[in-house]
């Protein structure tokens, strides 16, 4: 790693060199290039800038790049984004990993490491949330920040942000547009997805309104044995959006959105291998896992031009309901009919006020405050089963359930935060920034009851179960407060180049355990689940280079970075009754290096490659914290030591007002542990569950035309090689069914319209 690092320097240094000759021939070109329409703006810190002088590795994107890569959802982002991985297990999970911040890639009971914003709306939840699959469609531009976002994204911003940024009614011109897919996976499985946005000008210059709306009913191609079901990891999605914008002066705007997101499916994608013999796609459970979610988002935007300075005000309030039902049998070896039926209720409001400065000379600066108030209702029904219980003679429950708790969490956030930057020139200048804040958690359990049900199961008692009232009880309050930090420098050796250091800081919230001192019923030895755990820290070193040469023909982001992880969060399960608890533990290291490159050799083709390096170990752990954890000094982190794809398109002029063209892209992704390899509690054996994911790759190409810049066809093939590696393993051994592979070769139309 410390050779690829010193490879990293000689890159950037030959860039910068090669950069300087190239400059001397096409200075006007590259000034041009700047100006031209071309330029990649992006708000990543909070104001336009290009994106090649901004001090952090971002990847944009923009409606008509997401069409024709064919990208529809989180998957293809990381496809396309050096240094990220997606975990998807299933439908409606979506757990992104960024430059190896990561134990796991579930992260049950922890906030994210990497925040996923609608505008400004946080949607990204904790690890043993589900977080939908938001469509990616009239969207302005996504873009994905990596490292610590800590200054001006807040908590849950500790490994990067992710940030989809739906677009605005236009004003002054009628505009509709349609999308559909239809798709054929494994033979006998069909996609449907259907997209489309209607844009009406009310008064000219003045009001207009934009509504989009989305159906994807998509067959599933996993078997569950247990259900008797085939292809059942089927899902219907659908929703849609709808914004009014109002200017009624040149120098103020109202933006108003109302969202709504809705998600069903039928099963869980997760299988078991061992059950399928040649067909891995295979599953058992006695009812179907399902991970659904219904959001409801209503944003008020105001904006307003002092001169000076840009004013923004968001405030955002959103419903997110979501369902979590899992089958827990294999906890006890199947024997015994053991589940979650999990329900949860968000509410949440957001305010976030901030000042761009615009005024001219050196000094640029953002001034802004931050508000966030969530509250998390959670029912958890365990569920037996009727016919066991009734071979069992084991009566006394209201019903199959047999153990049933209310709990709530309340938190807060509150922060002011701020960015300065100086430009001494035009090729240099110092970027400063602070985010000071205070948040605070805390649980309560609200009622509900308990049973000796599981004691008597598992030791074959038969006869009457006693019920227990859960008594009402009030946890600690967990609180954090205290700054991030942004401190870069940027230069530019040449108009075409920029280069920069950038020191950053993260954070998440404390995590609090609702079964704080809790005892095992079924084993008293074991761990005592402890309150929870407080905020970790992360600290992030990186050096960048962005370039463009040859009028854009050929393009470069590179960075290395180096990152200290401390006062870790994570995720365990006590072994005895599988409660999931969170704690922290010592410090970690990831390295690496990331890069992205483009270029049009020649016109109508273009190639573009990324890819990411990364070295992860934990170099401080007390003995203790290895105890509880199963973390071993040394080990390496939920992450692939290298991770790359390779897009190809060609494209040419069939007629005057056809152009067809040709793509394919190619992605793999190296294997990487799952979690710890220690049981929790016992650090001397080897985790059941521990294992790693298989190294794969996935190919898919398309085919199709434009016709008269308005109209396009593409044809399209999925994982063209029909890859079943395993890319997800499940660190948890409740779950039967514990692995996740690609989706099979699909193949399928595409139709797109624009007026």
């Amino acid at each position: 790693m410390k050779t690829a690092l010193y490879a990293s320097a000689s890159v950037v240094a030959f860039f910068a060199f090669s950069g300087s000759v190239f400059a001397q021939s096409s200075a006007p070109n590259a000034v041009a290039e700047e100006d031209s329409d071309d330029t990649i703006v992006v708000t990543a810190t909070r104001r336009e800038e290009s994106l090649q002088d901004v001090p952090l590795s971002v990847s944009a994107f923009s409606q008509a790049e997401l069409t024709e890569k064919g990208i529809v959802g989180y998957e293809g982002l990381a496809f396309e984004t050096p240094g990220a991985i997606l975990n998807k297990p299933t439908a409606n999970f979506n757990t992104f990993s960024v430059r190896g911040i990561a134990t796991n890639g579930y992260q049950a009971n922890l906030q994210n490491s990497v925040s996923v914003y609608i505008d400004e709306l946080p949607i990204s939840a904790n690890g043993n949330s589900t977080q939908l699959d938001s469509t990616l469609f009239d969207v302005e531009r996504v873009e994905f920040l990596r490292g610590p976002q800590g200054t001006l994204f807040g908590s849950g911003s500790l490994a990067g942000a992710i940030r989809l940024l739906t677009k605005s009614p236009d004003l002054d011109e009628f505009d509709m547009a349609a999308l559909v897919d239809f798709g054929l996976t494994d033979d006998d499985s069909v996609r449907q997805r259907y997209n489309a946005m209607l844009n009406i000008p009310l008064v000219e210059d003045k009001l207009a309104v934009r509504a989009v709306g989305f159906y994807r009913n998509e067959d599933g191609w996993v078997n569950n044995i247990g259900t008797g079901v085939e292809n059942a990891n089927s899902v219907v999605n659908w929703g849609g959006r709808l914004i009014i914008l109002w200017e009624p002066t040149d120098n103020a705007y109202l933006r108003f959105m109302a969202l709504h997101e809705e998600s069903d499916p039928g099963d869980a994608q997760l299988i078991n291998p061992a059950l399928g013999g040649g067909d891995r796609e295979t599953r058992r459970s006695r009812r179907p896992d399902k991970y659904g979610g219904n959001l409801d988002s209503y944003n008020a935007t105001l904006g307003i031009d002092f001169g000076f300075a840009d004013f923004t005000s968001s405030t955002t309030y959103s419903v997110y309901d979501q369902s979590f039902i899992i089958d827990l049998d294999a906890t006890f070896g199947n024997t015994i009919p053991f589940a979650l039926d999990a329900f949860a209720f968000d509410d949440a409001f957001v305010e976030e006020a901030r000042l761009v400065s615009k005024t001219d000379g050196p000094l640029e600066w953002v001034l802004g405050g931050f508000y966030y108030y969530k509250r998390r209702d959670v029912d958890l029904f365990y569920r037996s089963d009727p016919a066991f219980l009734a071979a069992n003679g084991q009566t006394g429950l209201p019903d199959e359930y047999y153990q049933r708790a209310f709990n709530h969490a309340i938190s807060h956030e509150l922060a002011g935060f701020g960015e300065l930057t100086y430009r001494f020139s035009d090729r240099f200048w110092l970027t400063g920034g602070i985010r000071y804040g205070k948040l605070d958690v805390q649980g309560f359990t609200t009622g509900g009851y308990n049973s000796n049900y599981l004691v008597n199961s598992i030791f074959g008692i038969p006869g009457p179960l006693t019920v227990t009232p859960l008594a009402p009880a009030v946890g600690e309050v967990g609180r954090e407060s205290g700054p991030s930090y942004k401190l870069s420098a940027s230069f530019k050796p040449v108009d075409n180049i920029t280069t920069y250091f950038t020191y950053s800081t993260g954070f998440r919230i404390p995590a609090v355990n609702a079964r704080g001192g809790l005892a095992s019923a079924i084993d008293p030895t074991d761990i005592i689940i402890p309150d929870g755990a407080t905020s970790d820290s992360l600290k992030n070193y990186e050096l960048g280079l962005k370039g463009v040469w040859l009028n854009g023909k050929l393009s470069a982001n590179l960075a290395a970075y180096l990152i200290n992880w401390s006062n870790i969060q994570v995720q365990a399960n006590r072994v005895s009754d599988s409660i999931q608890f969170a704690t922290n533990i010592g410090q970690a290291r990831s390295m690496g290096f990331e890069f992205e490159l483009f270029t049009s050799p020649v016109d109508g083709l273009e190639i573009g490659i990324n890819g990411s390096i990364n070295d992860t170990e934990i170099t401080e752990l007390t003995p203790e914290e290895a105890a509880i954890s199963g973390a071993v000094l040394g080990g390496s982190l939920a992450f692939p030591t290298f991770q790359g794809a390779v897009y190809l398109k060609y494209s040419t002029d069939i007629s005057p007002s056809v152009r067809g063209f040709f793509a394919v892209n190619a992605q793999h992704i190296g294997d990487f542990p799952n979690q710890f390899p220690n049981v929790p509690g016992n650090p001397s054996a080897q985790a059941p569950t521990y294992g790693f994911t298989e190294p794969y790759q996935n190919v898919n190409m398309q085919v199709g035309a434009n016709i008269n810049d308005n109209f396009t066809a593409t044809l399209y093939v999925e994982n063209l090689f029909d890859d079943h590696s395993i890319i997800y393993r499940h660190p948890e051994a409740f779950a039967d069914a514990r692995a996740s592979t690609l989706r099979p070769r699909t193949i399928g139309v595409r139709l797109g319209y624009e007026y």
